[in-house]
């Protein structure tokens, strides 16, 4: 078997083991012999060897033999040793390096990190909701010292913390390719942990966990609950904060809010810096999708689009930055497939059931209500037809709120406003779009508004 064979294998193996599997476990194999009927991979630690002896030799050994049929077993060795020491084997095709004390891993990633190459800075849209996020992502990326350890980085879904953590990982690779960089789900994490303590393999897990300068855990609330695992995250994040090693973790909510989490793995994780990413605002996502416009045109050259359907969707998908993207591309693909250009109708024919999905349930009464609470003024006297400013301004700003954030067209709003003609309602809405540039305080409100009304 050539080393050409061996990557058709991989490319075979990717499909039978998705993604993930592939990036984590097969990717790293490097096929060193293939003689006597014995092929010889070299993997970077024993445990790894352990691991995917026992969940995917049968699964290679069977693709190799589409190109070599005198295959009959396979042999695991760790990387850069001189030759590969026999270990007792569980099947026919498991034939593999044992643990010993005296051997380390080799001074790179212990299982290569699946940074995602699409998930770069230059890639990510940065607006006031998640400037902070990216400030401090870029500076851990700097891999110099940083003055807070761990960063934590918390979120709704699709508000780019993956997106973050793949960047720095990239950018420290990049900038010291002679760091060991980790990432991983706290998923995976645990299925490590319960995996090395069937296998009665804690030494090599201890050993692959503690001996990284970079480790990045995601969605770290997946092991809320789980005893066992929390206690090893603990003593793992212990152990790497000691010898001066940066942490960067993310969850759907904050430390102090991830429930059945022990108060000792919170208080860790709170001892470093901790950034919310708020949801997006018109402006983020109108950026996010003029970016992503560009990166399509490559894709689809001469596709025409008219004005208008970029800020449409950003008005309409607001809550989750995956679905607005995954619209776009649908969009593209579509248009160019019946051959149009993508106009409003086309867009609204195209992503029916999206923007269906992410119709706003929110109503101009409830808009009313928030307004006026938050201004201090009685409900009636912001609907009714008194002209002061104390009055007015508010009830331009709920105007323009009902505008951007209900599907009711300016008739309709007006005459919830005591029966207002709609041209007041523009005039209205025209007004705080100029004041929310020009008045930080009036930008500030909108903002608290908004996230009040969308959480």
């Amino acid at each position: 078997m050539t080393k050409d064979d061996w990557g058709s294998v991989k490319k075979r193996l990717l499909k039978t083991v998705g993604q993930n599997n592939y990036t984590t476990w097969i990717d790293p194999l490097m096929l060193k012999s293939a003689d006597d009927g014995i092929a010889t991979l070299n993997v970077p630690t024993t445990f790894f060897g352990n691991y995917v002896s026992q969940n995917f030799a049968d699964l290679i050994l069977h693709e190799m033999k589409a190109f070599d049929q005198t295959l009959s077993r396979l042999n695991f060795a760790v990387a850069n040793k001189p030759a590969p020491v026999s270990a007792p084997a569980t099947r026919k095709t498991d034939a593999i390096t044992p643990a010993h004390p005296e051997v380390k891993p080799a001074k790179r990633n212990p299982v290569s990190s699946p940074f995602e190459e699409r998930f770069k800075f230059d890639t990510f849209v940065v607006g006031k909701p998640n400037e902070l996020a990216h400030a401090a992502a870029r500076r851990v990326a700097e891999g110099g010292p940083v003055t807070f350890n761990p960063l934590f980085l918390y979120g709704g879904v699709g508000l780019g913390k993956t997106h973050l953590m793949h960047a720095i990982g990239q950018e420290l690779t990049r900038r010291k390719p002679e760091m060991n960089v980790l990432y991983l789900s706290a998923e995976q994490f645990m299925y490590r942990f319960v995996q090395a303590l069937r296998d009665r393999k804690m030494m090599d897990f201890k050993q692959m966990f503690r001996s990284v300068d970079v480790l990045m855990v995601d969605d770290v609330q997946f092991i809320a609950g789980k005893d066992s695992t929390q206690e090893e995250f603990f003593h793992t994040f212990n152990a790497l904060v000691d010898q001066n090693k940066q942490i960067i973790i993310s969850a759907d909510r904050a430390p102090s809010e991830i429930k059945d989490l022990e108060d000792r793995v919170k208080s860790r994780l709170q001892c470093g810096l901790v950034v919310d990413l708020h949801p997006t605002d018109y402006e983020l996502r109108l950026g996010i999708l003029q970016n992503k416009v560009e990166n399509h045109r490559e894709s689809y050259p001469g596709l025409e689009m008219d004005d208008g359907v970029l800020e449409f969707l950003a008005h309409r998908i607001s809550t989750n930055v995956r679905v607005l993207e995954g619209a776009l591309t649908r969009l593209f693909a579509f248009a160019s497939l019946v051959g149009r250009k993508i106009d409003m109708e086309l867009t609204q024919d195209c992503l029916a059931d999206v923007l269906r999905a992410s119709e706003r349930k929110i109503t101009v009464e409830e808009i009313q209500r928030k307004v006026s609470d938050h201004y201090n003024i009685r409900l009636s006297d912001m609907i009714g037809p008194k002209r002061l400013r104390n009055f007015a301004r508010p009830r331009q700003v709920a105007m323009y709120l009902c505008k951007h954030l209900t599907s009711r067209s300016l008739p309709e709003i007006g005459r919830r406003f005591g029966g207002r003609d709609h041209t007041t309602v523009m005039h209205g809405v025209k007004r705080i779009e100029e004041l929310k540039v020009s008045d930080g305080q009036i930008a500030e409100d909108l903002e608290l508004l908004r996230r009040a009304l969308e959480g």
